[in-house]
C-alpha cells in the first residue's frame, strides 16, 4: 500500500486531497497545527496517520516523518500544501511581521517539510519518493496587494526546481501544483466579489476543489521515471490569461 503524506490536512485542499488518496487505498499521514481538525480529516479511517506539527518547527517536522517511517517502513510521496494568506492591501500598509509570517509559514514551511521528506527518501530502501509542492497562479502573476503571498508562491517555484535537480541522483521526483480558484473556505470570498487589477471589484469563477484532489493523486500515481513537472488545474474562465 503506498503512503504519503500531506501537510495543511486539517481543512480545504489539503483534506479534499487526503480523501482523495484514502479512497484510492493510499496511507495517509495528515499533518497539521490542530489535531481535532486532523481527526474531523481522517474520520476515523485505519489508513491514516495523525501528526499534528508546526511546519516552520524543525523538530517537530521531523518527528512526524520519523514516526511515518516508523509506522509504515516506507514513505512514497509529501504533498507540501500548508499555506497562509493575508487580506489584500499594497505593500506600505502590511506590517513586516505578517509579511514575516506568511514567508515563514509558505517558504520555511515547505522548506523544512521538503527537507524532512528529502532525507528519508534518500536514506530509505529502496530509494527515492516523490514530493509535490502546492505553488499557485500566484507563482505565475500577481493579484492586486498580494505582496507576501506572490513572493511566497514564486518561492515554491525554485524550491521544486532545486528538489528535481538535487533528488535525480537519489530517486527523488519532485513536480508543482499550480492551482487556481478551488472553492474552500479560504476561496470563498471569490463568489462575493473580490478586487481586480483595474481597481473594480467583481465575483471570479471557481471550480471544486476535488479537481485538485483528483490532479494531485494523477501525479502522485506516476511511477518514479515519469513526472509532472509543473501542472496548472483551475477554474476555465478565472483571470488568469490576460490578468491585469
Amino acid at each position: 500500500m503506498p503512503s504519503i503524506i500531506i501537510t495543511g490536512a486539517g481543512s480545504g485542499i489539503g483534506r479534499a486531497t487526503a480523501h482523495a488518496f484514502l479512497d484510492a487505498g493510499w496511507r495517509v499521514g495528515l499533518v497539521g497545527r490542530r489535531r481535532e481538525a486532523l481527526e474531523e480529516t481522517a474520520d476515523g479511517r485505519d489508513a491514516t496517520l495523525i501528526l499534528p506539527c508546526d511546519v516552520t518547527d524543525e523538530a517537530d517536522v521531523d518527528a512526524a516523518f520519523d514516526k511515518a517511517l516508523h509506522e509504515w517502513g516506507h514513505v512514497d510521496a509529501l504533498f507540501n500544501n500548508a499555506g497562509v494568506s493575508l487580506k489584500g492591501a499594497p505593500i506600505d500598509e502590511l506590517a513586516v511581521d505578517d509579511i514575516r509570517h506568511v514567508v515563514d509559514v509558505n517558504v520555511m514551511g515547505a522548506v523544512i517539510a521538503a527537507r524532512a521528506a528529502f532525507r528519508v527518501m534518500r536514506h530509505q530502501d529502496p530509494q527515492g519518493g516523490r514530493i509535490i509542492n502546492n505553488g499557485s497562479i500566484s507563482a505565475y502573476v500577481p493579484r492586486w496587494g498580494s505582496t507576501a503571498y506572490t513572493v511566497s508562491k514564486h518561492a515554491i517555484t525554485g524550491l521544486t526546481r532545486t528538489i528535481s535537480l538535487d533528488g535525480r541522483a537519489f530517486g527523488i521526483a519532485c513536480g508543482q501544483i499550480d492551482i487556481g480558484n478551488a472553492l474552500t473556505d479560504m476561496a470563498r470570498a471569490m463568489t462575493q466579489g473580490v478586487p481586480q487589477a483595474d481597481g473594480a471589484m467583481a465575483v471570479e469563477p471557481v471550480m471544486d476543489v476535488s479537481h485538485v484532489a483528483s490532479s494531485v493523486l494523477n501525479m502522485a500515481s506516476l511511477p518514479l521515471d515519469a513526472n509532472v513537472q509543473f501542472m496548472t488545474v483551475m477554474a476555465t474562465n478565472m483571470p488568469f490569461i490576460g490578468r491585469g
